[in-house]
């Protein structure tokens, strides 16, 4: 296994040493790796001061570690992961599957350290930017969204940035769209520029929605939470526990649980359950494998019209049509 230290931030700093690192160099915007380590494209991107982006089509040769540990904590990365294979991210000694079809979509302050461990055969398609906390700020007042405490919330000393989460399907074809661009020149830089620029709003509108909870989240704390929320998806055919057993699961009280959970994942765990419960629904839909009345039953709805919905409420769409639009 090839262990590479590095670090970002959200300026060009890191593009040089990363390349060093993996024996390779830079050439343009592109980061050039030598092929026994992974063939494909490695891209970065300036997209204004402040906020720089990176972009990943790759196939692993070798099994690789990243470790990260930042210089600075005045920014925030974003981590939209759509890998086929096996790939795990650490953050604060904290283990989980990074995948297309477990949490691909990670927000990490920069204070925070992490790891990134993939396996040989592994193919990544990734969007990352990284973006100063002084910019999100800016980013709010120009568009006049309200979030109450924004300086506690950017306050490291305050708060810690952090949520783990799957990304949603409207932003899966902004990443999907972006990919069927020739990668270089002033037309893909232009689809970059506008896809970050889009993720970055989405994000930032769907926080400033929702109360924020400002907090510092230690490593304990953290750990128990991301082990609560891969509980739920392996247990996601069963029944919803109670919050009284998550919470006692996580040797919390039940506000503190509560309030943790919703800070990392960005909603409550009945709503985090239902939605990778409807999502493993929708994915079963696809297969076209079992009917609907069986996926139904698989998954533990009261019954088929609940099923559907539910199916409804959250795609839009009805569990028969989409399975006729397939």
């Amino acid at each position: 296994m090839k262990t590479i230290e590095h670090f970002y931030s959200a300026d060009l700093n890191w593009v040089e040493n990363l390349a060093q690192q993996f024996g390779g160099k830079v050439d343009g915007n592109f980061i050039v790796i030598p092929e026994d380590i992974q063939t494909g494209t490695r891209y970065f991107l300036e997209i204004e001061e402040g906020i720089v982006a990176y972009y990943l089509d790759v196939e692993y040769k070798k099994n690789l570690h990243l470790i990260q540990k930042n210089n600075s904590s005045d920014f925030v990365g974003f981590y939209y992961n759509l890998t086929d294979g096996e790939a795990t991210t650490s953050v604060h000694n904290f283990l989980y599957n990074t995948s297309r079809w477990q949490y691909n979509l990670a927000v990490i302050d920069g204070s925070l350290d992490s790891e990134y461990k993939v396996k040989v055969g592994s193919k990544t398609f990734a969007i990352c930017f990284f973006i100063k906390k002084s910019i999100i700020k800016r980013f709010m007042e120009e568009h006049k969204l309200q979030l109450d405490k924004i300086d506690d919330i950017l306050d490291i000393t305050k708060n810690t940035m952090i949520r783990f989460d799957r990304i949603s399907n409207d932003t899966f074809h902004l990443l999907d769209d972006l990919r069927k661009i020739k990668i270089g020149g002033p037309i893909f830089n232009l689809n970059f520029t506008g896809t970050v620029y889009m993720l970055m709003s989405n994000f930032i509108r769907k926080i400033a929605e929702k109360r924020v909870i400002i907090q510092t989240v230690n490593q304990e704390d953290l750990s128990a939470i991301i082990a609560i929320q891969m509980y739920l998806i392996e247990n996601i055919e069963g029944h919803f526990p109670s919050i009284k057993f998550l919470a006692d699961k996580a040797n919390m009280s039940e506000s503190k649980f509560k309030s943790l959970f919703n800070k990392i994942t960005g909603s409550t765990p009945n709503m985090f359950f239902m939605e990778n419960k409807l999502l493993l629904g929708k994915d079963l839909l696809e297969t076209k494998e079992m009917s609907i009345s069986q996926i139904s039953d698989k998954l533990n709805f009261t019954n088929n019209s609940y099923f559907a919905a539910k199916f409804k409420e959250h795609f839009g769409i009805s569990p028969k049509t989409f399975v006729k639009e397939l």
